[in-house]
This record gives structure tokens, C-alpha cells and sequence, in this order.
């Protein structure tokens, strides 16, 4: 749910926090497993869901280049309300890049974060941080963790100020007994759908 995403859920539900997921269908869209787009619908409660891989640099299979979109132009193509979440996490595959090239490219996603909330300031806007990963001999010589860390302090900067929500997954997964992983196991990713939908559907004191 939470890898370079953009994710829209409309809904006219108050509490979303303890039920949906069970209710959630995946709409075959027939697209190439890593890659995307994707589509779920849950009917009951009127929650539509996507998700689209972000544009380059991209470290899997072949994309098609109809398929590559970038984060800031696809925020730029959605409407908005009180009823929007976007989710967004970007940055392990601006780990082996100059940090130039990630400044660069939240500032465009920044400025399109802006505009939205700017026309629709009851959108729901929440990014999810870097995490820690594994580091064996080979990763070792072109990722780390520090680098990684200062991609995380860099796009903390960015988005800081603008109304943006974050999911704190560095301390999640570096404070957490189970071994660091970039695709973090089921437990931790719990923690921080939970986190996100607290966003969503805050609960009353």
C-alpha cells in the first residue's frame, strides 16, 4: 500500500479506522505486478483506492512509457475535497543519486502539493518517510542507511510547513526487533497503515 504511491479514497463514511479493508476488491486491471496502475473498490463504503508508480528513476521490470507518469503531474490532475487522501512516498530509488536530483524533484511535487491544497484545502495530503534496510556486502557498496537518512531529513524539510501529514517510517522500522528490511514484514507495515489512517479518521476523544 505504502511504496510510490498516490492513493484516492472518496468516502461517505466517518469512521474508516476499524472496518473497509475487509471489503476491499481489487479491480483487474490486467497491469504487470510491480509496476501498475491498480485499482480497488469497496462498494460498501464507497472507497475508491489506486495506485500508480511514480515516473523515473525506476529500479524493475520494463515499464511502458505510457505508464510513466510523474507524482507532481498527477497531482496536478486530481480535483480534490474533503473526501481526497493522497498518500505519497518517495526516495529509495533516489538512493543511489545525487541529492541534487531529489531536491529537484520534490520541489516540482511541492509546488503541486501547494496548488492542490490551494484549490481544495480539505484534501488530505500524507507521506510516508524512508526506512531503514538491509545492508549486506553487495547493497552495501552503492546504498546506506545514512545517505538514506539524509534524503529523509532533505524531504522532511520540503514538506514541512505546507499542511502535510507523515508516517514516520524510520522510527517504525529502526526502533522496531524485527531485521532492517526495505520492504519492511507485514507487523510494521500494520503500524503504519494504522498511523495513516489515523489522518483519515482521527478518533473522537
Amino acid at each position: 500500500l505504502l511504496t510510490d504511491i498516490s492513493v484516492k479514497m472518496a468516502s461517505e463514511e466517518t469512521n474508516l479506522y476499524s472496518s473497509c479493508i475487509s471489503d476491499l476488491v481489487e479491480f483487474n486491471l490486467g497491469t504487470p505486478k510491480n509496476v501498475g496502475p491498480f485499482m480497488s473498490v469497496d462498494l460498501k463504503h464507497n472507497i475508491l483506492l489506486k495506485f500508480r508508480c511514480h515516473g523515473p528513476p525506476i529500479r524493475f521490470t520494463t515499464v511502458f512509457s505510457s505508464e510513466l507518469r510523474y507524482i507532481a503531474n498527477e497531482l496536478n490532475g486530481i480535483i480534490g475535497g474533503r473526501n481526497t487522501v493522497i498518500a505519497i512516498t518517495i526516495w529509495s530509488h533516489f538512493s543511489t543519486f545525487p541529492v541534487e536530483v531529489y531536491i529537484r524533484r520534490l520541489r516540482n511535487i511541492r509546488r503541486s502539493i501547494i496548488g492542490l491544497l490551494d484549490r481544495s484545502p480539505k484534501t488530505v495530503v500524507v507521506i510516508k518517510t524512508a526506512n531503514v534496510r538491509e545492508l549486506g556486502p553487495e547493497v552495501s557498496l552503492f546504498n546506506s542507511d545514512w545517505y538514506s537518512f539524509q534524503l529523509d531529513t532533505v524531504m522532511r524539510k520540503m514538506f514541512s510547513g505546507i499542511g502535510v501529514h507523515f508516517v514516520d517510517a524510520w522510527e517504525m522500522s529502526l526502533a522496531h526487533y524485527l531485521p532492517h528490511n526495505l520492504h519492511p514484514k507485514e507487523i510494521i507495515v500494520k503500524n503504519q497503515i494504522d498511523a495513516f489512517l489515523s489522518f483519515i479518521c482521527p478518533l473522537e476523544a
